[in-house]
This record gives C-alpha cells, sequence and structure tokens, in this order.
C-alpha cells in the first residue's frame, strides 16, 4: 500500500506541476504573445478561463487528498483536468498542430484519477 500510495503521490504532483505551469502561463501572458496559434485563435477571455480551470485543477488535485477534507475531489478534479486535454486534442487537430502532449497529460490525469480512487 505505500508503494501505492507513493506512486500515486509523484504522479500526481507531476500533473499539478504540469497544469500549473500552462495555466499560469495562460493568465500571465497578454494574448499577442501566447506560444500557440490554438491558442491565438480563442478570444482573450476563453484563454484566460481555460488557463484558471488549469491552475484551480492543478491545486485541487494536490490540495484536497492532502488536507483530507473531501478527498474524493482530488480524482474528481483530475478527471476535469483530462477532460480539459480531451478537448485540446480537437482544438489542435482543427490546425494540424501536434497534440502528442495533450494525449499524455489526459492519459496522466486518468492514471491519477484511478489511483485515487483506488487509494481511497
Amino acid at each position: 500500500m505505500l508503494v501505492l500510495s507513493i506512486i500515486t503521490w509523484v504522479l500526481t504532483g507531476i500533473l499539478a506541476f504540469m497544469f500549473l505551469m500552462a495555466g499560469a502561463m495562460k493568465l500571465a501572458k497578454p494574448h499577442a504573445d501566447l506560444p500557440m496559434a490554438t491558442l491565438q485563435e480563442l478570444s482573450p477571455g476563453r484563454v484566460k478561463f481555460i488557463g484558471a480551470a488549469e491552475v484551480l485543477g492543478g491545486i485541487a488535485v494536490v490540495l484536497f487528498p492532502l488536507i483530507g477534507v473531501a478527498p474524493v475531489l482530488g480524482p474528481i478534479a483530475a478527471i476535469g483536468l483530462a477532460i480539459i486535454q480531451f478537448l485540446a486534442i480537437f482544438a489542435h487537430r482543427r490546425l494540424s498542430e501536434p497534440f502528442h502532449m495533450n494525449i499524455v497529460l489526459m492519459l496522466l490525469a486518468i492514471a491519477v484519477s484511478v489511483l485515487w480512487f483506488v487509494a481511497l
């Protein structure tokens, strides 16, 4: 059980870091300076909304299981992050951009949610 817990926390930390980094970039940079053509196609408000969802999901996936208050919200946040990445695949495909990282993050989020549900 200790090994499962360690694996779950490591994967959760990686997932949270990736989404905090991506969401913070979307929130901090001006719309014209965003690096991806997919983000340039979206409205500035929508990009900020996606960034805020990624930051809040990255925080929630770690915070709720860590403090023990409603720990079921951790895996639910991971599922939400997987949905964000699933939808991003279609946005990147529309512009013929590479979307391999989206698939990796989606699978990582699904794995974290499954591991948290098993650990509960």
